[in-house]
């Protein structure tokens, strides 16, 4: 491995000169001498132990090596590009960073979206999903709400909503034995062994089947038919509403902890504010609409 890296200024110069097969007309381009330019090239050899130009008098080409860095390097310094304008996005004055679960936004919060943006337009929301818990002292995140959310430093911790769990399938299975159903297994909470130790009486589910990681593919799966599954009230309610989901018994046990990180830094925030009280009235709500088992 490379000990150290190149300088970024020597790439520069050599894509610019790669590029234009000319080390007079990348001078100009990065508004440097030529002399400047191929002193970046003969330190970016040195460094990488072998030409990456054949010269001829004036004239420069590319040799294999050459051609070989520069379609990284281009590739490298897009990349950098598009980074680089992407920060853009947490200058903006009126920016609002949510971090969700895939499920969580795909199932409960997209849908309610719109009603938010009617009310708060001057808010402009970056809705970023993740799988694994975000690290609040490190990333750029306002607000965390989330069903694996601990305490973390320098952010306000409340759980907002204790979820329940219970078994369900598309209404087109019921009409099925109950050993002739599929059986799809999730993680955490979502697996049947969680409902048997908490005493969920048996449905017919059986060891075997579709498994899968996360939740709302799981919820997604049950909802087109593929099986039974054990189903978060919060997320499943549309679901239900629409007719897609039916319990297969009036029983539920206990499920996941829905809460919410809110860094220190944006907790005096107008935006912040504003979000988090139309969440907790719209989880308040679900509590109280979802339909009874």
């Amino acid at each position: 491995m490379l000990k150290h890296w190149p300088p970024l200024n020597a790439l520069r110069g050599f894509e610019a000169a790669a590029r234009l097969g000319s080390f007079h007309k990348a001078a100009e381009e990065l508004h440097l001498t030529q002399s400047a330019i191929s002193q970046q090239i003969r330190s970016l050899e040195g460094f990488l132990e072998q030409p990456l130009f054949h010269r001829s008098g004036r004239s420069v080409s590319l040799t294999d090596a050459g051609h070989d860095l520069l379609s990284t390097t281009q590739s490298l310094l897009q990349q950098l590009a598009v980074g680089i304008r992407r920060l853009e996005q947490y200058r903006k004055p009126n920016q609002l960073v949510v971090n969700t679960t895939p499920a969580f936004a795909r199932h409960w919060l997209v849908p309610r979206l719109g009603e938010f943006h009617r009310l708060h337009p001057e808010i402009d929301l970056w809705l970023f999903t993740s799988d694994e818990v975000p690290d609040m002292t490190t990333q750029t995140i306002d607000l965390a709400v989330r069903d694996d959310l601990t305490a973390q430093a320098e952010c306000s911790f409340r759980v907002l909503l204790e979820d329940r769990l219970y078994p369900a399938a598309h209404p087109s299975l019921l009409a099925q034995q109950p050993d002739e159903r599929c059986t799809l297994h999730g993680e955490r909470e979502m697996d049947w062994s969680h409902w048997a130790v908490q005493g969920g009486q048996d449905v017919g589910q059986q060891s075997h089947g579709l498994n899968f990681s996360d939740p709302g593919l799981l919820l997604d799966a049950a909802s087109q038919g593929l099986g039974i599954a054990l189903v978060s009230q919060l997320l499943a309610d549309q679901a239900r509403r629409n007719g897609l989901l039916q319990p297969l018994v009036e029983q539920t046990v206990r499920g996941p902890n829905w809460a919410w990180l809110v860094h220190r830094d944006s907790e005096s925030s107008e935006l912040t504010r504003s979000f988090s009280d139309w969440l907790t009235h719209n989880l308040v709500a679900a509590r109280l609409t979802t339909h009874p088992l």
